[in-house]
């Protein structure tokens, strides 16, 4: 085991900003509206057993049909670039219909441990140790626990705009984060 705690703080940001639960907040909002009741900790780890699961067989499954690592770090970087423009200009590239009940479904997969969060993950593995992004997946979970069980509270003490500005904020360092793994990748496709 290799602990790293530079490479557990990196991984860990990289993820909390793939993630995006203060800025899903409105969503989750919107789902407990809906449903009545919010599972926190079944969805919580659900997530987690997803996240953990495809950092171990992810690779074996790129393998399986002929792509590594690099090539797919890389082409993460552009689907995170695209996330990091939603959040930034507000803008919409990609939209779900909204799911009628709050369940496992729509928390757990795709809005916690989603498409973006996967390729991360594979992404970080190119880079950073293993145990160590498996200690950074353990403590978003802590965080997205935390924020499913007081999404209402935030609400209310952040409003509207307050959510807005940490979203855009998140949306940079996503940003930056999307042209390292791009910069970081891209020399070991040549």
């Amino acid at each position: 085991m290799n602990f790293s705690l530079r490479e557990i703080a990196s991984a860990t940001m990289i993820l909390f900003a793939v993630i995006d639960i203060v800025g899903s907040i409105p969503i989750i909002i919107d789902l407990r509206k809906k449903a009545g009741h919010v599972q926190s900790g079944k969805a919580t780890l659900v997530a987690a057993v997803i996240m953990i699961a495809f950092l171990f067989i992810g690779e074996e499954i790129l393998k399986l049909i002929g792509i590594d690592v690099n090539s797919f770090a890389v082409a993460g970087s552009f689907v995170l670039f695209f996330l990091a423009i939603e959040m930034i200009l507000g803008i919409t590239l990609y939209k779900d219909e909204a799911p009628e009940a709050a369940s496992i479904v729509p928390l757990a997969f795709p809005l916690i441990a989603g498409a973006g969060t996967m390729t991360s993950l594979l992404s970080l593995r190119a880079e950073f140790d293993v145990v160590n992004i498996i200690v950074a997946i353990i403590l978003n979970c802590i965080f997205v626990y935390a924020v499913l069980k007081a999404s209402a509270r935030i609400e209310r003490v952040l409003g509207q705009n307050g959510l807005s500005v940490i979203r855009k904020v998140f949306g940079v360092i996503l940003l930056a984060i999307s042209v390292k793994l791009f910069a970081t990748n891209i020399n070991g496709l040549f």
